[in-house]
């Protein structure tokens, strides 16, 4: 996989256009952009700046063709240094400068990709963070990132020590000792999380408020991941739980908490998909039930709705037809608060109400009637 070149020799590059340099090889005059004036020759080519005299950059040709080291200076200084492969693309060892000369950043690269550890500094020359590269892809597999302050800003493990000598990612990333917690802080100093490895593999997230309470703890324990969410006064508010498979996560169960705490909301999954869901009062009595099923080869949802008593209110079945699409089926009844069946219709196989009847509170059927395609109605033959 390749990588641009940063954005600060992209810039060099443009502002070097403007300038008009002076190219010399091996004594002689040449001009880059005339390939006649260079062709077959091997050396390293310096050129300056007309008007300042000062080096704007080197670069090194074999048998005509730019390979080898290549360095670019502004305002007399050394940017930027790099070796470049007969593909044109960077090969070996680059570095970008400062000003003052403090190293900026120092990668590896194989035609063109970084590979290994790389490098990134603060202006200062502290640590900005430290990368590994490797693999097939040459893809970023470790990393450790550092504020202006010397804090730890991120950290991703790999499943072996990538970092050293740069950063003790063996202590961090607990490989050879029990887990323990990695404080991860923002550029002001202040702590943003705590988080812990065992062998490269996360155990434990903990994202915090700026009061030190936790906003979401993100946990794995016996093949499941956990993620917690909390209100800034330290009430869970939404909790999820996933069931891990190699490196694929199937949802368990998802559940929703009030302001106050009291759950308002559980849903449950089975082989990916959707089981239940049950929804709650704040006095903590079921509010609505939804199981999911399959009659044959339809899917279904077995519906509750329930009175803050905690009993039915309504019970009935529906046949699911497409993703926003339903059907009721079968016999759907409702209910009064003391459990006493009040009402009931039944649905035939185009979900159109074929019999409805009705009852007062002391059980006396009050309507018995036959519904017809165009809705006039019958009393039910007796």
């Amino acid at each position: 996989m390749k990588r641009c070149l940063p954005m600060a020799a992209a810039l060099l590059f443009a502002g070097s256009a403007h300038a008009i340099q002076d190219c010399t090889l091996n004594g002689e005059s040449v001009n880059p952009a005339n390939g006649n004036t260079t062709a077959g020759k091997t050396g390293l080519m310096r050129c300056k700046d007309r008007d300042s005299g000062q080096l704007m950059r080197e670069q090194e040709l074999q048998n005509g063709r730019f390979i080898g080291i290549e360095r670019f200076f502004q305002n007399g200084k050394l940017l930027r240094e790099r070796s470049v492969n007969e593909r044109g693309n960077s090969q070996g060892l680059a570095r970008e400068f400062a000003p003052d000369g403090q190293v900026l950043r120092e990668a590896t690269y194989d035609n063109g990709s970084e590979v290994g550890l790389v490098r990134r500094n603060h202006a200062g020359g502290a640590l900005q963070r430290a990368t590994f590269y490797g693999g097939a892809n040459k893809s970023e597999l470790a990393y450790a990132e550092f504020t202006p302050r010397g804090q730890l800003r991120g950290l991703r493990c790999g499943d072996q020590p990538l970092l050293a000598p740069l950063v003790d990612d063996a202590k961090l990333c607990g490989f050879g000792a029990s887990a323990a917690p990695v404080e991860l802080f923002n550029d002001a100093g202040v702590l943003q999380a705590r988080v812990f490895y065992q062998a490269g593999q996360r155990q434990k997230l903990e994202d915090l408020y700026a009061s030190g309470q936790p906003a979401r703890v993100d946990e794995v324990k016996s093949g499941t991941r956990t993620e917690r969410r909390f209100a800034e006064d330290g009430v869970l508010r939404r909790e999820t739980v996933w069931q891990l498979e190699d490196k694929s996560a199937s949802k368990l169960s998802e559940k929703e908490f009030s302001e106050r705490g009291g759950l308002t909301r559980e849903q449950r999954w089975a082989d990916g998909r959707l089981a239940s869901d049950v929804r709650y009062y704040l006095n903590g009595q079921p509010r609505s039930r939804a199981v999911h099923g399959r009659d044959g080869e339809t899917e279904v949802i077995d519906e509750t709705d329930f009175h803050d008593n905690g009993q039915p209110a309504r019970t009935g079945r529906y046949a699911l037809l497409g993703r926003y699409e339903r059907r009721a089926v079968g016999r759907h009844q409702a209910f009064d608060a003391d459990g006493k069946l009040v009402g009931e219709s039944l649905y035939d196989t185009r979900g159109r109400i074929s019999r409805e009847r009705v009852w007062d509170a002391g059980g006396q059927l009050l309507r018995d009637d036959e519904v017809f395609e165009d809705g006039s109605r019958k009393a039910f033959a007796k």
